[in-house]
């Protein structure tokens, strides 16, 4: 196969100054993109400005005979997501790819986190996401044709102790690229999200030492894949950790149909709704919604002829 590139191509990365998005950033710049290092500069809880480390990676770029600019605007205020996708436009003249990566964390038991923390990392993660993606959708749509590349976690996925915020924010992220995902299919705009692993700030505080090589250089082709033309799908999740590369999917159970329910029956019934032998997905496009809806919909009609 011939090398993927991005000739042409006007990139904004979020979170771009270190680790995830620092790989990300230099991916897309070394296959011709032109890209907008964004990144605050603050500290893993989000807190201060510092333009050095966005101000390095676009150095990188330009040593390296790329285009890249810096933007030190913060995704957590309308505002701030405005200005980052006008960097692009007004520096670029387009904006054909949006990878959302900017994160922070204030860990604390769920029984003990304050609501300022909470509403911290929301902020930045999940409303950061939607305040750049609302910016970006509707140019990518006029001009039909856009990647999106929004970050979630396992830990909004599966939860994880001490950072309720970060799996609210990260499953909510989820939903969001679903939704830009059916709303962006008949212009060419695709919208997928990346489940990152990568030794990276987030880890500081954890013991690494008996983990595998997990370089952001192992996620990194996942999500210049995902930014390229030739993307084929969307509404889909990929996990890139360790050098696995894999497809998260939400499935359920093919359920039990009775035409009235107890409590009782309920309980009777449970391994059966549980059981997952037979386990239907339904895509996000071209409308999962209404298929599982109409699966549901079809169950009961079917179950309904067969008593009838």
């Amino acid at each position: 196969m011939s090398e993927l590139r991005f000739d042409g191509r006007v990139a904004v990365v979020t979170g771009a100054g270190r680790g995830l998005g620092r790989a990300y950033a230099l991916l897309l710049a070394s296959r011709g993109a032109r890209v907008v290092v964004n990144d605050i500069g603050g500290s893993l809880t989000g807190e201060g400005l510092d333009a050095g480390p966005a101000a390095e990676v676009v150095r990188e770029i330009i040593a390296a005979g790329g285009e890249a600019i810096v933007s030190t605007d913060t995704v957590a205020t309308v505002t701030g997501g405005r200005a980052i996708i006008e960097s692009a436009l007004d520096n670029f003249g387009r904006l054909d790819i949006l990878v959302h990566n900017a994160g922070n964390v204030r860990r604390a038991p769920l029984a003990e986190m304050s609501y300022h923390d909470f509403d911290a990392v929301l902020d930045v993660h999940l409303r950061g996401a939607f305040h750049v993606v609302r910016e970006a959708f509707p140019q990518m749509c006029s001009s039909g044709y856009g990647r999106i590349v929004l970050t979630s976690s396992i830990g909004g996925i599966y939860g994880n102790r001490d950072v309720a915020s970060y799996g609210v924010a990260k499953a909510g992220i989820i939903g969001l690229s679903n939704v830009a995902a059916i709303e962006g299919a008949a212009s060419n705009v695709t919208s997928n999200v990346i489940i990152p692993g990568a030794v990276t700030r987030m880890a500081e505080g954890l013991d690494t030492a008996a983990y595998p090589p997990m370089g952001a250089d192992l996620v990194a082709p996942a999500v210049g894949w995902l930014s390229h033309e030739s993307c084929s799908v969307t509404g889909e999740m990929f996990i890139a950790i360790a050098g696995r590369v894999a497809r998260a999917y939400i499935a359920e159970t093919p359920g039990v149909y009775r035409p009235s329910w107890s409590v009782e029956q309920v309980a009777e019934q449970i391994e059966r709704i549980r059981d997952t032998s037979d386990s239907v997905a339904f895509p996000v496009v071209p409308d999962g919604h209404a298929a599982h809806v109409g699966y549901s919909f079809d169950m009961a009609a079917r179950e309904a002829a067969s008593h009838g």
